[in-house]
C-alpha cells in the first residue's frame, strides 16, 4: 500500500501548504442576474471583489458540530473561526445572525454538455454551473463518457467542455469497453490526471451497457488503483424486453418508460453488482438510487460489513412516477429519467434510509434536455432523451424535504449534501467543511426565508422544471465560491472561466482494510492442500 500513503502525504501537504498560501484574486467581468441566463449582453462590469471577507454571527454547521461563530476569509481561504473576530474597514462584512453558514453543496452526480440519445443536454459548463451556485452548489463532479470508447479522447473533450466553467469541478470517468488501451488509460486517469472513480453502465443495451465480464475486469483494475467503482444498476437485457413488450401492448408514451423497467430490475442488478465487487473485494457506489429494492439491497450488504455507498438522487426523493401518466405529453416527457421515479412509498423510505445511514449522500444526475428533444419520442418513448433537473434545486428542496421535515438535524444536511461526498473522493477537508485552510466554499442559509421553484425564474437554460411551482422554507440567501460572493440580493455574479478543475487522489478512507480483508480470505482457504502422488 506504498502508493497509498504516497498519496495520503501529498493530500496532507496540499492542505497544510492551503492555510499559508496568498492567491491574488483575478480581474474579471461578471454575469449580474436575477434571471435566467440570457443569450446576449450577458457581462458587465462588477469590479473586483474582496479577497478578504468576514461572515458574522451566524451558526456555523459542520457534519458533526455546529456553533456561533465569525468565518474570516482570505484570499479563497478559510483562515479562522472564532466565536468574535475584530477587522479593519478594508474586510468586507456579511451579517449572518439568525442564519445557518455551511460548506457549499457539492453534487456528485451531473451531466453537463452530454451527447446522448440522439441530442445533447441544453446545459453546457458555464450556464450548469452557474444555475447550481444560485442555488447553494458551489462543486459538482461530472460524468466523462469516452469517445469511441477512448478514455483519453472522451477526457480532452471534456477538458474543452469545461474551460468555461464558473465554478469548481472534477470528473469521474465511464468506461464503456475493455482490452489493454483501456486498462492502461484507467491509470492514466488516476495518476495523472486527477480521476479517482469509473463508472460501468449496466443498462443503455446497443450503447454503454456492458457485460458482467467487463464488470469483473473494470472491477479488479479498480481496485489495483484504489478508484472507486460505480455502477448504473438495472437489468439491460431485461429493460430492452421490457420496451419491446410496451411497445407491442400498444404502449408508447411516458408512462411506458416506467412501465418497462420496474424497480425489480434495479434491485437485480444492484445485487448483482454488490456480489461481484464482494467477489472482487472492492469499494462498490451505486448511483442513483431510486427504489426500495435496490436500497434493502445496499442495506443488506452494509450490514454484512461490505463498503457500499448509495447515492439518492433529488428527484426521487421529492417525485414521484403519477407525472408519467399525466395527458399532457410535455408534461409527462420531462419527468423521464433512467431508473424512472418510482410510485408513492419509494421517495418516503429513500427519505428514511438516508436519516438511519443506509444511504450516504445525495446527488441530482442533472441531465437536462429541453421539450423540443423530449419531443424525439412523442411516438415512441424510447426515444425520450432521458434526464431530469437539479443541479440548482437540490440544496433547498433537501432542506424542505428531509430538515423541515424533522427527518434530519442540519448537521447531518451538510454531511449528505456536501461534507460525505468530500470524504468518498478524497478531497476532504479541502472541501465539505468550514475549517481553516479549506477552501471558502460556503453558503449562508434562512430558515425563515421561504423559497419557490419555477421554470421561469431558475438559471438553467431549460425551459421546463420537474419541480414545477414548488414552494418550502429555507432559502439559500449567499453562496461564496472560492472566496467570492457569487449569490447575493437574489444576482448571480459569475464569469466563465473562474472555476477550477480539481483532481481527485485515489485511495479514499473506503479503501481502508481492503489488504487486510484480502490477507484473511488467503489465509482462509487451506489450499492448495498437498497430496501424496499416487505409486501406481
Amino acid at each position: 500500500m506504498k502508493d497509498r500513503k504516497e498519496y495520503a502525504n501529498s493530500v496532507a501537504m496540499r492542505f497544510t501548504f492551503q492555510l499559508l498560501r496568498i492567491l491574488p484574486l483575478t480581474l474579471a467581468f461578471f454575469v449580474t442576474l436575477s434571471s435566467p441566463l440570457p443569450e446576449s449582453n450577458q457581462f458587465c462590469d462588477a469590479g473586483v471583489p474582496s479577497s478578504k471577507l468576514l461572515i458574522k454571527g451566524g451558526t456555523v454547521v459542520n457534519a458533526h458540530h455546529q456553533q456561533v461563530a465569525d468565518v474570516y476569509v482570505e484570499d479563497g481561504i478559510i483562515v479562522a473561526i472564532k466565536p468574535t473576530i475584530a477587522v479593519g474597514d478594508e474586510v468586507t462584512v456579511i451579517d449572518a445572525t439568525g442564519k445557518f453558514v455551511m460548506p457549499g453543496g457539492i453534487d456528485p452526480h451531473t451531466h453537463l454538455e452530454f451527447e446522448f440519445m440522439a441530442t445533447e443536454t441544453v446545459d453546457d459548463f458555464f450556464s450548469g454551473q452557474a444555475a447550481a451556485l444560485a442555488g447553494g452548489t458551489t462543486m459538482h463532479i461530472d460524468f466523462v463518457i469516452p469517445h469511441k470508447g477512448s478514455l483519453t479522447a472522451g477526457f480532452e473533450a471534456y477538458e474543452k467542455k469545461a474551460k468555461k466553467s464558473c465554478m469548481d469541478y472534477g470528473f469521474h470517468m465511464a468506461v464503456t469497453k475493455w482490452d489493454e488501451t483501456v486498462s492502461r488509460e484507467m491509470e492514466i486517469m488516476v495518476k495523472e490526471k486527477g480521476i479517482n472513480s469509473f463508472k460501468f453502465f449496466m443498462a443503455y443495451k446497443g450503447a454503454l451497457m456492458i457485460n458482467d465480464e467487463l464488470l469483473l475486469e473494470g472491477f479488479k483494475k479498480c481496485k489495483s488503483l484504489g478508484a472507486l467503482a460505480m455502477v448504473h444498476a438495472e437489468n439491460g437485457d431485461s429493460v430492452y424486453e421490457g420496451q419491446k413488450k410496451m411497445i407491442e401492448l400498444g404502449i408508447t408514451g411516458p408512462e411506458g418508460h416506467a412501465l418497462s423497467r420496474p424497480a425489480v430490475l434495479e434491485g437485480e442488478a444492484t445485487a448483482r453488482a454488490i456480489r461481484l465487487a464482494d467477489f472482487v473485494n472492492t469499494p462498490l457506489y451505486v448511483v442513483h438510487v431510486m427504489s426500495i429494492d435496490a436500497m434493502e439491497e445496499i442495506a443488506k450488504a452494509r450490514k454484512s460489513g461490505q463498503r457500499v455507498i448509495g447515492e439518492p438522487v433529488a428527484s426521487g426523493l421529492a417525485l414521484d412516477e403519477s407525472w408519467l401518466w399525466h395527458p399532457d405529453f410535455e408534461t409527462a416527457a420531462k419527468y423521464v429519467m433512467s431508473p424512472p421515479i418510482r410510485k408513492q412509498g419509494h421517495d418516503k423510505a429513500l427519505q428514511a434510509a438516508l436519516s438511519t445511514g443506509v444511504l450516504q449522500l445525495i446527488g441530482t444526475d442533472h441531465c437536462a434536455f429541453n421539450s423540443t428533444q423530449k419531443a424525439l419520442g412523442i411516438d415512441d418513448f424510447r426515444n425520450i432523451p432521458n434526464g431530469v433537473n437539479g443541479i440548482e434545486e437540490r440544496m433547498h428542496v433537501v432542506w424542505d424535504t428531509m430538515v423541515e421535515s424533522g427527518q434530519i438535524s442540519v448537521t447531518d444536511y451538510v454531511r449528505l449534501t456536501s461534507t460525505e461526498c468530500a470524504r468518498i473522493f478524497n478531497i476532504y477537508p479541502r472541501k465539505g467543511a468550514i475549517l481553516p485552510g479549506s477552501d471558502a466554499d460556503i453558503i449562508i442559509l434562512n430558515p425563515n426565508s421561504s423559497f419557490e421553484i419555477t421554470a421561469k425564474s431558475h438559471h438553467s437554460k431549460l425551459d421546463t422544471n420537474v419541480y414545477e411551482g414548488k414552494r418550502g422554507k429555507g432559502k439559500i440567501e449567499v453562496t461564496i465560491a472560492g472566496g467570492r460572493v457569487v449569490w447575493e440580493n437574489n444576482e448571480l455574479k459569475v464569469a466563465p472561466g473562474t472555476g477550477r478543475y480539481i483532481k481527485m487522489p485515489p485511495f479514499s478512507y473506503l479503501f481502508d482494510g481492503i489488504d487486510k480483508r484480502d490477507a484473511f480470505y488467503l489465509n482462509s482457504l487451506q489450499a492448495p492442500v498437498k497430496r501424496a502422488k499416487s505409486s501406481s
